[in-house]
């Protein structure tokens, strides 16, 4: 018998369609170095790695009827080549180049009867530099059975480790007949099982229900020519398209704000997306109309032993928070984001940057997947904006010897959203991946620089303000530097 779907996991697939594909993505930016680093070389390393992450040869197996939810079982056709695919830019490419190109694929749903995922290697950027791009399924990659490949292939040591591929063969696929009476077997054996399947379609009868009284409304707003189309800049019926934004600032720039400010590295982070959000709102109204607040879900590492455990050490859960928008201070904003942490920080549950940052492996690929996670199964109108904001190492890490030098999250968006935001620091970097729909967000590179504004707006308050050293930290001399860059190659 194969791990089958939780719930929610077939809640996830049944809401994916052409215009919300459910997957997270990553982009990882190499510099080959005298090892070099091409498809080749990445093949060799994932045939090493992956049967430390065996659900990566497994597809998902669906049940007749309906008699119980699919389960995970062996693609007796695996082949790593269709997975890992070789792309490229025209000589010398451009970060924008990159960033078009990864819009297209990320664009696209996976192929269910496949295993649910996809990586690219794309040559071609100036420099030599080869680009890395990760596409996994949310209910691949859950933290718990799975975490994501990219956690497994990357190194602390220029020098690799061969861990030695393994002699995997699938086992053999049971008939149509064969699992029907696996389902009905594990639903006897297993009370979980039954009770899973039991959810599920009590779930697809709501969902049906829910899609049916959308469907109504909107046909009566046709008859009666109401406005049907969600309002706002960050709220929208999804198109096809999708448009990926990357911006690169420097990790000490958020320290000197808040060594200054005080709250910490993360109040500076989400204080910068609301400053960036509210200068993109300003770009299409002046006034804002009223539009003062955005609520942003920002999943976060706890422990608690009453939600479900990942192998990463912690649990993820969710915390809303308004971003004000609305506000014309910078300092302000931050001290707003500050106080509503306050509450999560006192419940002593939350997770020290420092220890996710310090997990083996590159650890905030499935962080980012198990947040993407929980913010779905929050409902589409419990908030407007998902924000994944993970600490990575602050040391390089390689792949086959080749150095990691820059890294994007991808984060995928939900019904109804037409922005999302996730965030990664690795190396003295912070990293700001936008995801937006392309139809409905085609200035998603305004928003890109108005985050860049908006940390150099919080910079420029250094000087205007005394230092508040955090306990235990000593003050440091606030010096003013150069402003969040855009990742140049």
């Amino acid at each position: 018998m194969g791990q089958r779907l939780r719930p929610a996991e077939v809640a996830l697939l049944a809401e994916e369609s052409p215009a919300t594909p459910k997957h997270n993505a990553t982009v990882e930016i190499f510099e080959p170095g005298e090892s070099g680093f091409d498809y080749e070389r990445l093949l060799e390393l994932i045939a090493d790695r992956i049967a430390f992450v065996p659900r990566y040869r497994q597809r998902l197996q669906t049940v007749p009827g309906g008699l119980a939810n699919p389960s995970w079982v062996d693609d007796p056709a695996f082949d790593l080549r269709y997975h890992v695919r070789r792309s490229a830019l025209p000589r010398p490419g451009s970060l924008e180049q990159l960033r078009e190109l990864v819009s297209r694929i990320v664009s696209r749903p996976l192929d269910r009867s496949k295993p649910l995922w996809e990586m690219y290697v794309v040559e071609g950027l100036s420099g030599g530099r080869v680009a890395l791009l990760s596409k996994a399924h949310q209910v691949l990659v859950d933290g718990v059975e799975t975490v994501d490949l990219g956690q497994v292939l990357l190194d602390n040591s220029p020098s690799p480790k061969s861990l030695g591929a393994d002699d995997w063969r699938p086992k053999r696929p049971a008939s149509p007949g064969g699992v029907v009476l696996e389902a009905i077997g594990d639903s006897l054996k297993d009370p979980d099982v039954l009770a899973d399947t039991v959810r599920t379609v009590s779930g697809t009868v709501l969902r049906n229900a829910a899609d049916a009284r959308r469907s109504a409304r909107r046909t009566v707003a046709g008859l009666t020519g109401r406005r049907t189309e969600p309002r706002g800049q960050i709220a929208a019926r999804h198109s096809q398209q999708r448009r990926v934004v990357s911006v690169l600032t420097e990790l000490d720039a958020y320290k000197r704000i808040r060594d200054v400010h005080g709250g910490t590295v993360n109040d500076v982070i989400l204080a910068t997306i609301t400053g960036g959000l509210r200068g993109w709102l300003l770009t299409h109204d002046e006034s804002l109309r009223g539009f003062q607040q955005v609520r942003a879900v920002v999943p976060v590492s706890v422990i608690d032993r009453e939600l479900q455990a990942t192998s990463l050490g912690s649990q993820i859960a969710p915390h809303f928070v308004e971003l004000p928008v609305g506000e014309p201070s910078p300092v302000v904003r931050l001290h707003q984001v500050s106080y509503s942490f306050q509450a999560h920080k006192e419940t002593g549950r939350g997770v020290a940057a420092n220890r996710l940052a310090g997990i083996a492996g590159f650890a905030p690929t499935t962080f980012h997947a198990i947040g993407a996670r929980v913010a779905a199964e929050q409902g589409r109108r419990a908030f407007q904006l998902m924000v994944t904001n993970v600490p990575g190492p602050q040391s390089p890490l390689y792949a086959a010897g080749a150095e990691m030098v820059a890294t994007y999250p991808v984060p995928p968006l939900l019904p109804g959203h037409a922005l999302a935001v996730g965030v990664t620091s690795y190396n003295g970097t912070v990293a700001y991946g936008i995801t937006a729909d392309g139809a409905r967000v085609p200035d998603a590179d305004v928003l890109g620089q108005c985050l860049t504004e908006a940390l150099d707006e919080l910079l420029d308050t250094i000087s205007e303000a005394r230092p508040r050293a955090p306990r235990g930290r000593r003050r440091p001399k606030a010096v003013r530097s150069g402003a969040a860059t855009e990742a140049r190659s």
